[in-house]
């Protein structure tokens, strides 16, 4: 199978804005996911898009059974309903696999035998290891000019970095950002030891298929995207515009999430709940009904926060 299969060459159009959410159903939502969700949108609104709701379930283990329906149930009550049919990522591995078939064919990806105790002595061996999120960088130990799986069997499969993995873009937010992945994460993985597909992949792959424009999330997934521009490069999509939004802090300044203690929203109230999301986002809190108050919120956002433009397929 062809990239052409999995997207059809047709002749470039600046599509809509299409935009999305996209929860792990790992629990319900709190105030740092509602923030998200608001802000994904009110940009969609705002510019006269689409927005749809993708469930990111792909990493199965993590998820609690229910929380998908939840989550929806939650978004409704806030006036949040996707504009088209919902779309979970588990019913998708099929289409992550024509997405491999086609980098395995180019190249572009390679089965990796290591876990993660190699990984930190290969690292070791070169020198002072280069940390990222507490993981060493991959320094390509089964890349097949430097032999490959050497008799070992596969694990997982990796994305080949080119030459040149110093990604440029700029953030709608942020504005000009740079990384250069090589250095900072490597080569990555595409499919885990777990036979489970990694998020990058999934991700890429869905934003494609779904025609997303415009991605709006939190900032901290900044960090994930030169590696899902550079697989998108490699499977010839467009690279949608990207704007990433303040996080909600705990306490003691680390992220709010469920992991770090992120209680579940109270939408006995849907409208308070929301206030507090759009004042998060810099917009006046509303005390009307939530109908009246996120078309306040629409407006204020289309005056304060221009659309940014989405980018042509690359030639890549």
């Amino acid at each position: 199978m062809s990239t052409a299969d999995l997207m059809p060459n047709t002749p470039w159009i600046e599509p809509v804005y299409r935009g999305r959410f996209a929860p792990s159903p790992t629990g319900p939502l709190h105030a740092g996911s509602l923030v998200a969700a608001l802000a994904s949108w009110l940009d969609a609104r705002a510019h006269g898009g689409a927005w749809l709701v993708r469930m990111e379930d792909v990493d199965a283990p993590r998820c609690v059974p229910g929380s998908d329906r939840l989550i929806l149930e939650q978004l409704a009550a806030c006036g949040l309903v996707s504009d088209e049919p919902v779309v979970w990522q588990s019913q998708r591995g099929a289409r992550y696999q024509a997405a491999l078939d086609c980098l395995m064919a180019s190249g572009l990806a390679y089965p990796c035998a290591c876990s993660r105790k190699d990984i930190e002595i290969a690292r070791q061996a070169l020198g002072p290891p280069r940390q990222r999120h507490q993981a060493a960088v991959y320094p390509g130990t089964c890349r097949p000019e430097r032999g490959g799986l050497q008799g070992r069997a596969p694990r997982a499969w990796r994305f080949r970095l080119p030459e040149d993995a110093r990604v440029q873009w700029a953030d709608a937010r942020l504005g000009p950002q740079a990384q250069d992945v090589a250095s900072t994460v490597g080569d990555f993985v595409l499919r885990r030891a777990d036979g489970l597909w990694a998020y990058q992949l999934a991700v890429v792959v869905d934003d494609a298929e779904q025609g997303i424009t415009h991605v709006v999330r939190g900032d901290d997934l900044a960090d994930n995207t030169a590696r899902q521009i550079l697989l998108q490069q490699a499977l010839g999509y467009a690279t949608p515009s990207y704007r990433h939004v303040p996080l909600v802090l705990a306490a003691d300044g680390e992220k709010l999430s469920k992991q770090h203690g992120a209680q579940p929203l109270d939408l006995s109230h849907p409208l308070d709940a929301l206030s507090q999301a759009a004042s998060h986002l810099g917009l006046a809190p509303a005390q009307t009904d939530v109908a009246t108050a996120l078309a306040g919120w629409v407006s204020a956002w289309s005056v304060a926060v221009p659309a940014a433009p989405s980018t042509r397929p690359s030639e890549a």
